[in-house]
């Protein structure tokens, strides 16, 4: 059952006092043509700069193609996703029936649209250093584990650079399943590395994304196991 979206705006502080604008916020085009879309095209471009302008503070000595790389890591689908999971976006989404039947609530790419479109509707509700407060409290844990030393090598790279200095054989990524539409898919992937008894699991909208959280998640067991 769809909760109301009002109880979505409370739990994140009411950052929005316009209630149609918030439901609006949460409802995917498959609902019609009263939809989210034009709040997520506004909100991409807030986040950005918003994220562009932490970075450039944030970082005063990084070279503007380095600065270009960390915004891309910090607003890339997976990050919005795992943001909007972390408030149980999902329970609140405006779906269309083919899409609620699909699982659309669960999708990477839908609840990463939706995020965004949270942000162009508090923007335009609030104004921009509403807009900027808030993303900033959504997105400060991941902008805080920044590293202008690490970041800039994908997870599959510094996996492969690790497991080279053991002199251990490279890993095996192996598709599990695809799931979802031709137009909007989500691939499974399974890392298999000697170093791990058991393979982590990755997904994504691309199988590129889903080898590259793969990846993430084996580095962070062995970095759990290392400190163990």
């Amino acid at each position: 059952m769809i909760k109301p979206a009002a109880e979505l705006a409370r739990k994140l502080g009411n950052p929005c006092e316009d209630p149609e604008l918030f439901e609006l916020a949460l409802t995917h085009r498959s609902c019609g043509k009263r939809n989210n879309e034009r709040l997520e095209f506004l909100g991409d471009a807030i986040l950005s700069f918003v994220i562009a302008d932490d970075l450039y503070r944030r970082f005063p000595d990084a070279r503007e193609g380095q600065m270009s790389r960390l915004r891309s890591r910090v607003v890339k689908g997976e990050t919005l996703a795992l943001i909007a999971r972390e408030m149980a976006v999902g329970d609140y989404l405006r779906l269309g029936s083919g899409e609620l039947k699909s699982g659309g609530f669960r999708r990477d790419s839908i609840l990463a649209d939706s995020v965004e479109a949270i942000i162009g509707a508090v923007y335009l509700d609030q104004g921009v250093e509403a807009a900027r407060a808030f993303i900033l409290h959504w997105f400060g844990p991941h902008l805080e584990q920044l590293d202008l030393n690490i970041t800039l090598k994908d997870a599959k790279t510094r996996l492969q650079e690790f497991l080279q200095s053991r002199r251990s054989q490279l890993p095996l990524y192996e598709l599990v399943s695809v799931e979802g539409e031709p137009h909007d898919q989500t691939f499974h992937i399974r890392c298999e590395i000697s170093l791990l008894d058991a393979p982590t699991e990755g997904h994504g909208s691309s199988r590129r994304q889903a080898e590259q959280e793969a990846a993430r998640a084996a580095l962070a067991q062995l970095d759990q196991e290392a400190s163990a």
